[in-house]
């Protein structure tokens, strides 16, 4: 909470307490449960008391409509109703004198908000049951109020419009007659097309299940046959301006100008693409995949061609994940007072002026962690004298760290960007749930965060094609990982997209176990989808490496430039499946840590990993590694120079966000998500979005709760040298390495059971060590693989291993 620097007057103190009393008393956990609770059983009590009253209404309405003129006990005693005076009243109300057999909608309503409040998982968005509830509340007593108006002779049962649907339709009817009709209908139409999200009737009306379509359906999933691409506005930014002009007469003092002391929406830019896609060279346009149609249609003339093929078939039911599984954190908006927009815009004045360097004029943009001020300076100024400065104003500001953009690309302006003393938290709820994200076209769109400009940042990975992510511990890299992944998990479905996720701290990526069978990838005779050996790592490089070369040869076979072509053809199918060909699905490559596995594989590693990321893009296998580590023995010219797109958190020296993003500036950066993406040589600063680990966790068990494949995608089985292969569990002792001697005594010299202690000794690379460790193993020299912790020696003296060794030769 924010603390004022000033003395405050005895009157203002004494109002402090009670705000901050009430602040806490909404915060209060145990009145969200309260409240929930009450929703739920006021749900139940309307349910009974509104059937009871189908049945007792009739008997207890002139108890309700006397009951100022009797006692409430003997009204009591008199009423029928199976929840008694209280049930009877409020079902009268409801039904008899509002709106009729309308209001059983509203029990469902409540219950949907008290289940979410208490257990906080979603049955129904409760946003959308509101809407629907509110408007067939109207819609239905309208239209059983116009009906029974025009009856010739009042039923029992005229009660079922009630009283706001019986004068609503005398109302209606006195002005448009039995156009009434038309405007329920029209009314109906309307309502069902903004409420599903119906943007095409021709599209809507192709689906060939008569059933409405899915939330997911209307708004987030994307056909592979939609080829027309469109591009959207940007999200009505929270960006704030304050423009200060200073006069170049010396008589007038510079006054601030604030454009107004409430933030206000930024309006809605004109249609723009990102910068990202801009740059592109994979810009395909409808007509081109048209061609490719065309020309394709006599390649096979067995393939039947009555109806396109629908991978997500494999899957009917899948259910996307909803938002509602996402916390809101709602903090408020911009903490940015303009109190302190005046201070810094002062101290940086003053700041300026003392070094003898003019400006003509400021202008502050808030966003959700730091606020750049962009300065005109006057002419003759040069920049590289502001940029000098950059400790000076961070020591005016007592601020953690300051970052001068000299100049602006694009502007004729120098920005200094200041931290906010209170941030704002970008919550994943806040990212997923905005129309830029839920609209997207792109192939494979991730969340990178939000802009100074308060602007969402969405990127497509297919269009990079290769992320490299690089922070010192605690600076927010996990979770970004977690928020890249949600973002495909929200917007793709499992025959789409397969993950290999490799997570040598073994800890990270461990919560999405649960979604192997729908969204993970593995190779053969591996236990678990998560790969932490690092012996399997290497396998699994090569096993994509194989995957990259087959989908290869499936392209040069279809006559297709990428993955996207060969897809459109299977899609219409203009590729006969008993030629080999299949849906490709993308495949992403996630490596949490490289520091560790360079550390201890090496040259292994970094080969596959450079051969991935030279070739595989236009077959859809995209990589994105992250280490805590961005030394130049990890982060290697060979992976740097595939990498063109880089993502850095805060590091702890210059040098490192040197290696990373070839500049400085990283070592700027607060922490706690603060980004710096290069693009193209360029620089754009973001606040990573927040997701919690219960809500990947909750997005997991949402997803693995529902039926998804027999298992894992099956990568290609890759064999090593000497054809060794990935299944690591026979050895064959009679076929021993010629080393294996010596590395018996090594281990039991040193009573450590190392793969490294093997590769620096002997000198060998991982493969052939992991190899000698296998074989002492099956021969009883050291015990199982324990994690990360070296296994165990069996053996204790070098006597012991002699009889053990003859007796193997034996």
């Amino acid at each position: 909470m924010a603390r004022n620097t000033y003395k405050s007057t005895p009157t203002k103190k004494s109002k402090k307490p009670r705000k901050r009393f009430q602040i806490n008393f909404y915060k209060d956990k145990r009145l969200h449960l309260a409240t929930g609770f009450f929703l739920i059983v006021s749900s139940l009590y309307l349910t009974t008391a509104f059937l009871a009253f189908l049945f007792t209404g009739q008997a207890d309405q002139s108890v309700v409509e006397s009951m100022l003129d009797t006692d409430l006990k003997t009204a009591g005693l008199e009423t029928e109703n199976w929840l008694g005076l209280l049930g009877a009243m409020t079902s009268y109300l409801f039904i008899y004198r509002w709106f009729g057999i309308a209001s059983f909608l509203i029990p469902p309503l409540l219950f949907v908000c008290g289940y979410k409040i208490v257990f906080h998982r979603t049955l129904l968005s409760p946003y959308r049951t509101f809407k629907f509830v509110i408007f067939f509340l109207l819609w239905i007593s309208l239209l059983l109020g116009y009906l029974i108006y025009h009856q010739e002779k009042l039923s029992d049962w005229s009660f079922l419009a009630g009283g706001v649907g019986y004068e609503l339709a005398v109302l209606v009817n006195g002005l448009i007659g039995w156009g009434t009709l038309l405007l329920l209908g029209f009314a109906l139409v309307v309502f069902v097309i903004y409420y599903f999200n119906i943007t095409s009737f021709l599209r809507f009306s192709h689906k060939t299940d008569d059933t409405l379509p899915t939330f997911q359906e209307a708004t987030v999933t994307q056909s592979l046959e939609e080829e027309d691409s469109y591009t959207l506005s940007k999200d009505p930014a929270e960006n704030y301006t304050l423009d200060f002009n200073f006069s170049s007469e010396p008589e007038q003092p510079s006054l601030p100008l604030l454009k107004d002391d409430k933030p206000q929406p930024q309006k809605q830019d004109p249609p723009i693409p990102l910068d990202i896609d801009q740059n592109s060279d994979f810009q395909e346009d409808k007509n081109h995949y048209d061609l490719i149609l065309e020309e394709s249609v006599q390649e096979d003339p067995s393939v039947n061609t009555n109806e396109n093929y629908d991978p997500t078939l494999d899957l009917p039911r899948y259910h996307y994940p909803e938002p509602g599984l996402l916390n809101r954190y709602d903090n408020g908006k911009v903490q940015v007072t303009k109190e302190e927009l005046e201070a810094n815009k002062d101290r940086i004045v003053e700041t300026l002026i003392n070094f003898k360097i003019g400006i003509s004029s400021i202008k502050a943009t808030i966003g959700p962690t730091v606020t750049l001020y962009e300065i005109v300076p006057e002419a003759g100024v040069k920049i590289s004298k502001i940029k000098n400065l950059e400790d000076d104003i961070a020591l005016s500001l007592s601020a953690l760290g300051i970052r001068i953009i000299a100049p602006i690309p694009g502007k004729g302006t120098i920005g200094i960007e200041v931290p906010n003393k209170n941030r704002e938290i970008v919550s994943m709820y806040s990212v997923v749930t905005t129309e830029k994200f839920m609209r997207s076209s792109k192939e494979l769109p991730i969340i990178l965060g939000k802009t100074v400009a308060n602007e969402l940042y969405i990127a497509d990975l297919a269009k990079m094609p290769h992320l490299l992510i690089a922070g010192a511990t605690g600076q927010g890299k996990s979770v970004g990982l977690n928020v890249l992944l949600t973002s495909l998990i929200y917007k793709r479905h499992p025959s789409q997209l397969k993950f290999v996720l490799v997570d040598p701290k073994k800890v990270e990526l461990s919560l999405f176990n649960k979604i192997e069978r729908h969204f993970l990838a593995k190779i053969p005779n591996s236990e678990e989808a998560i790969i932490t050996d690092t012996k399997k790592v290497i396998y699994t490089l090569n096993s994509l490496c194989i995957e990259m070369d087959n989908r290869y040869n499936l392209l040069k076979e279809a006559g297709c430039r990428n993955i996207r072509e060969y897809n459109i053809k299977f899609v219409h199918r203009k590729l006969n499946p008993q030629k080999g060909h299949r849906f490709l699905p993308y495949i992403i490559l996630i490596i949490d840590e490289l520091a560790d596995l360079m550390m201890t594989a090496g040259k292994e590693v970094e080969t596959p990993i450079a051969r991935l990321a030279q070739l595989a893009r236009a077959i859809g296998i995209h990589l994105v590694v992250a280490t805590q580590r961005p030394s130049v023995n990890v982060i290697t010219g060979i992976i740097k120079a595939n990498f063109p797109v880089r993502l850095s958190f805060r590091v702890t020296s210059k040098v490192d966000s040197r290696t990373i993003l070839d500049t400085g500036g990283a070592e700027q950066l607060v922490g706690m998500g603060d980004t710096l993406l290069s693009v193209n040589s360029e620089l754009v600063r973001l606040q990573c979005p927040y997701i919690d680990t219960p809500e990947v966790e909750s997005i997991c068990e949402f997803i693995g709760s529902q039926r998804g494949y027999e298992s894992a995608y099956m990568l290609p089985e890759f064999l090593g040298e000497e054809g060794e292969s990935n299944d690591i569990t026979e050895v064959d002792l009679k076929n021993r390495d010629p080393l294996f001697e010596d590395a018996a005594r090594l281990i039991v010299y040193h009573q450590q059971g190392s793969t490294s202690l093997i590769q620096r000794k002997l000198k060998l690379g991982y493969n052939r060590a992991g190899r000698l460790i296998d074989q002492l193993e099956a021969a009883g020299i050291v015990g199982p693989f324990e994690g990360s912790k070296a296994r165990e020696v069996l053996v204790t003296d070098e006597y012991s291993l002699e009889q053990l060794l003859n007796s193997l030769d034996n």
